[in-house]
């Protein structure tokens, strides 16, 4: 017998979406009445040869004070939750002396691909919108000859954030800037290890998490000394068929894409056992084994899966196609994958 209620429930998610989109409306006009104009905050992406995948988003921000050397200052991150964002925004992408002009989805958040031939290595262009003033941003370029690359989750794998609890959650995302933030130890380490290993190599930060944070999350990653790398974060809010997206599906069309577009790299999936990494990294393994070179799994303390609300069970890999290390730290992660062949146990630490 068919679900009678299946209708009416996706129409009720579609009229939050239209509902969530009318309201950001009306606080853009307050906003440009009140003389605010538009910025457009970029984050670092990844590129191959001869594209750019183009990643920002178009907000009118809450005026903030500025440091000495340019960068905002500590921000909180409701202020990033309380930013207008701009929809449908036309934005000016100068790459290479050529200009591109694209168009930012409804929540503001511009991701395309783009044309450019840029060398191997990190590489700078330009985002404007309005006519402002062009902001600098940066790609890392995937030189053809690279096999190797590493995507790495960030809650409770690079940073402690005891996700997905609920209050604690909306405490880290809304309250606590990035001073009050601590790295699981060792990781930074393993990360700095695993790109010196290999030159040249990706580094792509895949979370959960929304646009809002990513300027508290790159502030984060530079005071406790991560290697520099692309952010693939999402978007916050209903969509036209669910409520909110989904962080699991997010990973995966990321997963999957990355293989497609460097179908000769190998991916080191870091993540760790408190949410779903286990089982998004092994459906992503089964379906792509020859672009996985392992896969490192931090085991969350038994205090921290409390505040997680438990663990993920995680599967047996005995007989996977790729080695499947697990520990509790970057330490102990990067003792496993020395190993397993995929770090030199002779390189320095």
């Amino acid at each position: 017998m068919p679900d009678s209620t299946a209708a009416p429930a996706r129409a009720k998610v579609l009229w939050l979406a239209r509902l969530e989109y009318r309201f950001h409306s009306w606080r853009e006009r307050r906003a440009r009445r009140r003389g605010q104009k538009p910025t457009v905050t970029p984050f670092p992406c990844y590129a191959g040869p001869d594209w750019v995948r183009v990643l920002g988003r178009v907000m009118i921000v809450p005026p903030v004070k500025q440091t000495e050397s340019g960068e905002y200052a500590s921000v909180r991150g409701w202020r990033s939750f309380v930013a207008v964002p701009i929809g449908y925004a036309q934005v000016t992408v100068t790459i290479g002396g050529s200009e591109h002009v694209v168009v930012a989805d409804r929540g503001g958040v511009i991701d395309t691909r783009l044309p450019a031939q840029l060398e191997p290595g990190w590489q700078t262009f330009t985002m404007s919108v309005e006519g402002g003033e062009p902001i600098e941003t940066r790609a890392f370029i995937v030189g053809p000859d690279i096999r190797f690359g590493v995507v790495s989750d960030v809650d409770d794998t690079v940073m402690v954030t005891a996700l997905p609890r609920p209050l604690l959650a909306a405490w880290n995302s809304f309250v606590v800037d990035e001073h009050a933030r601590q790295p699981v130890p060792g990781m930074a380490v393993l990360m700095e290890r695993v790109v010196r290993d290999h030159p040249g190599s990706p580094l792509i930060y895949l979370s959960t998490g929304a646009w809002n944070v990513a300027p508290t999350l790159m502030r984060f990653l530079r005071r406790h000394v991560f290697p520099p790398g692309a952010l693939l974060l999402t978007d916050w809010g209903p969509t036209h068929d669910r409520w909110f997206r989904s962080g699991k599906d997010h990973k995966l069309a990321n997963l999957r894409r990355l293989a497609q577009e460097f179908p000769q790299v190998k991916w080191l999936l870091v993540g760790d056992d408190g949410q779903h990494d286990d089982e998004i990294y092994t459906t992503f393994t089964d379906e792509n084994p020859h672009n996985v070179v392992a896969v490192a799994i931090r085991r969350l303390s038994p205090a921290e899966a409390v505040l997680a609300g438990g663990r993920t069970a995680v599967n047996d890999h005995a007989a996977a196609e790729v080695p499947w290390v697990t520990d509790s730290d970057g330490a102990g992660l990067l003792e496993r994958l020395e190993g397993v062949g995929v770090l030199s146990p002779d390189a320095p630490r």
